[in-house]
């Protein structure tokens, strides 16, 4: 039997809960090594498998994957999420880096003090209003998915970010009915659908205990 992919990062979402999203998108399972002291990092560095000493890592297929990016495209090839040919690869590519650009966005306002938090949500509302989301409910008009007539590694991203703004603005998808319509059908996906059900291993919005364990590890 195959071994499962193995997933090193911290108990929370960060950087991996794309690639938790893309794994469970494709309907495989995997298990997750957290990391909850310095201690337990240090000896993870020690081992020379961080290539650029920083998580996330993915063990899968022998091969000890860093850097997101790497890691999302090995998964979306290895599981055809990467489209038909060369082209649709490009706009999958682009797709899926606007909503990297967007979810980083999200990712940094738990870091940030109490004071400045709320510009980053201003922020955050403006560029998903303004500059990412007007992209996609173009791309998705007359069509199921971004790219091709499947399911691809940018479907599966962009719904993950929706969901991310929507904890801060729930109401931002009001003037995109593509849009509204995506997250709908998407969502309904089997694989999809069992990983927004209580009890997956999707994790929840980051909270003090989560900041504060990676401040630890990392920065004490």
């Amino acid at each position: 039997m195959t071994e499962k992919p193995r997933l090193h990062y911290f108990n929370g979402r960060g950087r991996m809960e794309c690639v938790r999203w893309l794994l469970s998108a494709a309907g495989v399972a995997f298990e997750e090594q957290f990391y909850d002291t310095k201690e337990e990092f240090e000896k993870l560095l020690k081992s020379g498998d961080l290539m650029f000493q920083q998580v996330p890592m993915v063990e899968i297929d022998g091969l000890k994957l860093v850097q997101t990016r790497a890691i999302l495209n090995y998964i979306a090839g290895k599981y055809n999420l990467n489209g038909k040919d060369l082209k649709e690869k490009a706009y999958i590519d682009m797709y899926a880096e606007g909503v990297c650009d967007l979810f980083t966005l999200v990712l940094s306002i738990f870091f940030l003090p109490e004071d400045a938090k709320e510009k980053q949500r201003c922020l955050i509302k403006d560029k998903a209003v303004n500059r990412y989301l007007p992209v996609y409910n173009k791309a998705l008009e007359n069509q199921d998915f971004l790219v091709g007539n499947q399911l691809s590694m940018a479907d599966v991203l962009l719904l993950d970010v929706i969901l991310s703004v929507q904890e801060f603005h729930d109401d931002i998808l009001q003037d995109f009915p593509n849009l509204q319509a995506f997250k709908e059908r998407i969502s309904e996906i089997p694989t999809i659908n069992k990983f927004l059900q209580p009890g997956s291993q999707r994790k929840p919005m980051a909270d003090a205990v989560y900041v504060e364990t990676v401040k630890r590890v990392l920065y004490s």
